[in-house]
Parts: structure tokens; C-alpha cells; sequence
């Protein structure tokens, strides 16, 4: 029997030196963007409303930012070259890079949606500028790596600078490198993409990055119960995401059938505004800070609002994601599963915090990713205790039953970018 072939050590340390460049540039271009939607958020939301006698609570202010931001998304999309890129409900994390020509929008439309307080992430549009980038860079100087790798690179370098740690990549690209025709085995064929993400995370946390950790108290000694109760709070979490992804195409043609996305986007906006006066600024933006608010204070919320912001989020998500606005499902849904935990944990007599947390995360993020990794990874670093992770990988078993025949919450298109081109 003929041996596999493996790629040689000079070829891999050959083909790091573009993974480590790419993994830093992708850091470097999510930072950025951050920077910059954080400093328009901030004169957005905390000093241009006192000039109007408001604040970020205030409910005409929220309608009104988050209908203009629907209109400035609508627009650059509608009238600008490259039309902010792909429409993201029918995009992954990764896929076929978009031309240079979208990638000034795409940043545009990014930086508004985030400092508007749309309720979607970076992940889908920084990856898609980072692939762009390094396909058009890389691509010229060398012919012998593959668009497809520099891809994957530019996903693995963008994962590890979102999360904070190439952790979240190399589980991530387990799954994914086994199906390709890669020689070698599964850390050769892993070598590259952990090198990129590697160099994103650590890149990220120097230039003031921040990765997802949390720490909550931990859950002690193990008791039989907490399989069932576990069980319980993820799969009320997955069947919440199943039902999502059931929804998801049926609204985007619904708002894409008004053509124009001025009009489209604008009216999500508008639905967005109405949704934010309702749960207030913690179900705004897209997400992250406002998990760390759950879970600094937990106690500060009963019941039905911890129900109030899973169910405004959820929705929020969806109009987001389905009116034209350009960004990422993972974030928005990882508040959703924080918030449905801590209800979990209030409703449960004797629940630990950290499980609560951990399999309400786990749950709604494997309806969303189809990805138990991730699901796993996710859910023991916002919780921050390592005991729960033999818990969580039993209880990831019969939730993927839950999800693994449900659709993917994503559209799956014919024409994924008609919107962008039509006057």
C-alpha cells in the first residue's frame, strides 16, 4: 500500500510566512473597523443626542438613528460601486472572495450598521474584505498558492482576531480540512490555518483587542441532575434558532421583494428602531458588550425581561440579517443564548450559573453555525469554568439531533446579489 503523501517542512514553512502576514493583516483590518464603528458609536449614541435634549434610551432617538442608518445602508448599497458586497444572509464564513471594487463599501456599510446599532456582527463582511485582500495581494506575487488557501488563511486569520485566540479557528477548520485534497494529515493540513489564526489573535490582543472570556462562579461538584437540567436550557435554545432558521428566508424575500434597497433597508431600520424602544439599548448593537452586561449582572434582571431581550434580539437578528444590512449571525446569537441561560438559571431551582450559561449559548449557536465545536468552544469560554466542557459534550449529542436536520440559518439564494443591482 502506497504511504500518503505529506507536504515537506520547506514547503510549510514556505507557505507560513504569507499565513502569518495574512493572520496579522486580518487582525489588523478588524481592529480598524472597530476603532472606527466604536468612535462613530459613541458620538452617535452618547454626545450628539445631548444636543437634543435626549440620550441613548431616549425611544425617538433610537427610531430615529436606527432609521437612518437603514437609509445610509440602503443607499451606498443601492447608488455605490460594489454595492457594499454580498448580501450576508446568503453568505458564510468564507466563500468566494467579492472584488476590490466592493471592499470600500462593504467597510462602509459595516462601520454604519455597528455604529447604528444593528443588530448583527463584523464576522461575514471582515472576512469577505480580508479574502479580497489577501487573494489580491498575495495573488500577485505568487501564482503557486491557491486563491482557495488564501481564503481560508484570510477566514482562519479574521476567526482567531474575533475571538481572541486561534482556538476558535482550529476547531472551526477541523471539520473542514478533512474534506479537502490537502496531502498530508489532519495537522498538516491544519499547520497553515492555525499559523493565520495564531498570528490574528495575538496581533488582535496587542494592538488592544479583547477576547471572549468571561468568568462566572463555578459549577462545583458534578450532580446527575445537571444533564437533564442542561439538556433542557439547550435545547429551548436550539428549537429557538431551528424556528429562526425556518423564518429567515421567508422574511428576506418578503423585504426583497420591494426591490429597491433603499426602500427595503430603510423599513428594516425603521423595524429595528421599534424593536430597540421595546427592549431597551441592551438588545441594540451587536452583542458583545451587552453580554458582558448580563453577566456582570445577572441579578439585576428578572425573568420576563431576561425572555424580553432573548425574544427582541432574536427578531432584531433576523430583520437585521434579512432587509440588506451587512454583517455576521454568530455575535447577535451569542446574547441570545447568554440571555435564554441566565432565564434558565433564574427558572431552575439548584441550576449553576456557568451550565445555564454555557448549554444556553451551546445551544442556539449550533442551530445557527451546525458546528459543535464552536457550539462547545463558545459556551466554555463565556463561562469561563473548564468542568462544564464534559457536561457540554454530552449534551451537544442529542441537541444535534435537534438541529442536524432543521435548515441553516442562512438564505440560500438563487441570485444572492440581485438586490445590489437593480436602480
Amino acid at each position: 500500500m502506497t504511504e500518503p503523501t505529506t507536504p515537506s517542512v520547506r514547503s510549510l514553512l514556505l507557505l507560513a510566512v504569507p499565513a502569518l502576514l495574512i493572520g496579522i493583516g486580518s487582525a489588523l483590518v478588524l481592529r480598524l473597523l472597530d476603532l472606527v464603528s466604536e468612535e462613530l458609536m459613541h458620538y452617535v449614541w452618547n454626545t450628539l443626542p445631548g444636543f437634543f435634549g435626549a440620550d441613548e434610551s431616549t425611544p425617538w432617538w433610537i427610531f430615529l438613528v436606527l432609521t437612518l442608518t437603514g437609509a445610509a445602508v440602503g443607499a451606498v448599497v443601492w447608488l455605490l460601486p460594489g454595492h457594499g458586497g454580498p448580501d450576508s444572509a446568503t453568505t458564510e464564513l468564507g466563500g468566494t472572495p467579492p472584488k476590490l471594487l466592493a471592499v470600500p463599501t462593504i467597510l462602509l456599510v459595516t462601520i454604519l450598521g455597528l455604529a447604528g446599532g444593528v443588530s448583527l456582527g463584523p464576522e461575514n463582511p471582515t472576512i469577505a474584505v480580508n479574502s479580497a485582500l489577501a487573494v489580491a495581494v498575495f495573488g500577485r506575487f505568487s501564482t503557486k498558492v491557491p486563491p482557495a488557501l488564501l481564503v481560508m488563511l484570510a477566514v482562519s486569520g479574521t476567526i482567531g482576531a474575533l475571538f481572541g485566540t486561534p482556538v476558535a479557528a482550529a476547531l472551526v477548520f477541523t471539520g473542514m480540512v478533512g474534506t479537502l485534497a490537502m496531502p498530508g494529515s489532519l495537522w498538516d493540513k491544519l499547520f497553515l490555518p492555525l499559523a493565520s489564526a495564531g498570528a490574528g489573535a495575538v496581533t488582535m490582543l496587542l494592538v488592544g483587542g479583547q477576547a471572549i472570556s468571561f468568568t462566572l462562579e463555578p459549577i462545583g461538584a458534578y450532580q446527575p441532575i445537571y444533564l437533564l437540567t442542561g439538556f433542557a436550557v439547550a435545547a429551548v435554545s436550539a428549537l429557538l434558532g431551528v424556528a429562526a432558521a425556518f423564518v429567515f428566508p421567508r422574511l428576506h424575500r418578503l423585504f426583497h421583494a420591494l426591490r429597491n434597497p433603499l426602500i427595503f433597508t430603510t423599513l428594516g431600520g425603521m423595524l429595528l428602531g421599534v424593536l430597540g424602544i421595546i427592549g431597551g439599548p441592551i438588545t441594540l448593537f451587536k452583542g458583545l458588550e451587552q453580554t458582558g452586561e448580563l453577566l456582570e449582572h445577572p441579578d439585576d434582571y428578572t425573568a420576563q425581561q431576561l425572555a424580553l431581550f432573548a425574544a427582541v434580539k432574536i427578531v432584531a437578528l433576523l430583520i437585521a440579517a434579512s432587509a440588506g444590512f451587512r454583517g455576521g449571525r454568530i455575535f447577535p446569537a451569542v446574547f441570545i443564548g447568554v440571555a435564554l441561560g441566565l432565564l434558565g438559571y433564574v427558572l431552575i431551582p439548584g441550576m449553576p450559573m456557568s451550565l445555564a450559561v454555557a448549554c444556553g449559548t451551546l445551544g442556539i449557536v449550533l442551530a445557527a453555525t451546525k458546528d459543535g465545536w464552536i457550539a462547545i468552544f463558545v459556551g466554555v469560554a463565556l463561562c469561563g469554568d473548564m468542568a462544564v466542557l464534559p457536561l457540554l459534550c454530552l449534551i451537544v449529542l442529542p441537541v444535534w439531533l435537534i438541529v442536524t436536520k432543521a435548515p441553516e440559518l442562512v438564505v440560500h439564494a438563487r441570485e444572492p446579489e440581485q438586490d445590489t443591482k437593480r436602480a
